[in-house]
């Protein structure tokens, strides 16, 4: 943005930064100017300091105040070292006197872009400090994070699968901070949060009345991505007409803004995960064909807390360390018995509900260590022992050996088709079944998936 009250200066500004590459906005007062910064978001912000009504200083006090972090960069014909000071304790990454070069000024604009960027990731990096690290050092995460490095290597698309709180976020930020992107944004859209109306305009923008409510232009997640990686979760759940113009965007590089005239070349390394079976989502006629073969070009499967039992008490470790820094806590441990019980419970929120206990426990707990009392008072379901139903409805069964046999392998088969949410490839592997072995053998026990189904 640039503020100035002399028509020529803004003219002659705005042209030098299109041709360099840069979209202008220009506005020749600065009340005007703090109206506008109320509705858009801008990368820069430049004003002249001597200006009818209010001047450059208080629209820079103002809008600081206001909460505004983009750079303000102050420029002035009547300069002296007093504006100088003021300018920069009221927050003015830069003071320059005119006349300006176009060179020097553009010059100053990617110096002052750089500096931010730095700043951003900066200010992410201490948020995301300690949330945001893969855990595990078992057999089944070391495998993962092999793929996971040799994916992030290269510019193939990957595909995240695993049930919901298995962590599929965390692995796309680590296939984006090993990659040659990792300077560049992470942007993040979960496809089932936003509204169907809505979701285009997330990913590609809109201009400045595009529809009612479109006070001013908007960014969307592929343009905030530029140069780095946007994540799309739980892409199984974007809507069919918004999956054909993903689709195109994949195709082509290129998102058009809602209600813009012009397409806008985009570059950016596109990562999907979803906890549903997009194989069976095709065969259904919810998810295209043609973009299924677009991102699921490298799957990745993320195995379940139950199915890394290696990794409990790292995680449990983890996770109290995390917390106890996060609060200013004393760092608690967990007794042996209290990890036993914990270890029996079958954690359908995975990871995720794990760390939910564990701060729980961590917060309630009166004693140095986590006891089994505490656990029995956060979670009874962690008392009962495991495989208490089936190896109960094994006794409890009666008749030939094969029939018992059977009824057995029936029940283990519903279980885990459950538990894997009818996502039939990790139910094979959970079992070490080929999954055409798994599909006959639902067949030969009378299992009818299309009937089990629970509705979306």
């Amino acid at each position: 943005m640039r503020v100035d009250d002399d028509a020529n200066t803004l003219a002659s500004l705005s042209r030098a930064f299109r041709l360099a590459g840069h979209e202008a906005t220009v506005c020749d007062n600065a009340s005007r100017a703090v109206e506008l910064l109320r509705t858009e978001k801008f990368d820069l912000i430049f004003s002249d300091v001597v200006m009818p009504g209010k001047s450059g200083l208080e629209f820079l006090e103002e809008i600081k105040s206001a909460g505004v972090k983009a750079p303000v960069i102050l420029i002035s014909g009547q300069a002296n070292i007093e504006m100088a000071v003021r300018a920069t304790k009221l927050g003015a990454l830069d003071f320059l006197e005119k006349p300006l070069s176009t060179d020097k000024l553009l010059v100053t604009v990617e110096n002052a872009l750089r500096l931010s960027r730095l700043e951003d990731e900066n200010r992410e990096l201490k948020r995301r400090l300690g949330k945001h690290q893969l855990v595990g050092s078992g057999a089944t995460m070391k495998k993962l994070l092999v793929q996971i490095d040799r994916v992030a290597a290269s510019e193939t698309r990957v595909c995240i699968l695993g049930e919901t709180g298995t962590g599929k976020e965390l692995v796309a930020r680590a296939i984006h901070d090993r990659s040659q992107r990792r300077d560049m944004p992470f942007i993040t859209l979960n496809c089932a949060a936003v509204p169907a109306e809505l979701i285009e305009s997330e990913l590609f923008g809109h201009e400045k009345g595009a529809f009612t409510g479109a006070a001013g232009r908007h960014i969307g997640k592929f343009e905030q991505a530029e140069g780095g990686t946007l994540f799309l979760d739980e892409i199984g759940d974007m809507p069919v007409a918004m999956q054909a113009k993903l689709l195109r965007v994949l195709e082509e590089s290129e998102i058009e803004r809602v209600g813009g005239e012009r397409p806008v070349k985009v570059n950016v390394r596109v990562v999907v995960a979803t906890h549903r079976n997009l194989e069976e989502l095709v065969a259904q006629n919810t998810f295209r064909r043609d973009l299924f073969h677009r991102v699921y070009v490298f799957p990745l499967f993320l195995p379940s807390l139950r199915e890394r039992p290696e990794d409990f008490a790292e995680l449990l470790a983890h996770f109290a360390r995390q917390l106890a820094s996060q609060n200013g806590w004393k760092e608690k441990e967990f007794a042996e018995d209290a990890i036993a019980m914990l270890q029996r419970y079958s954690w359908p929120g995975n990871v995720r509900e794990l760390r939910n206990i564990v701060e729980r426990l961590v917060l309630l707990a009166e004693g140095q260590k986590v006891s089994a009392g505490d656990v029995q008072l956060v979670l009874p379901a962690a008392i009962a022992p495991p495989h208490d139903n089936a190896s109960s409805s094994l006794a409890a069964a009666s008749g030939t050996l094969a029939a018992r046999t059977e009824s057995f392998e029936k029940e283990v088969l519903l279980a885990e088709i459950r538990r894997h949410n009818f996502h039939m490839t990790n139910v094979a592997r959970a079992l070490g079944l080929e999954r055409s072995h798994l599909y006959k053998k639902c067949q030969q026990l009378g299992i009818d998936l299309q009937s089990l189904r629970r509705p979306e």
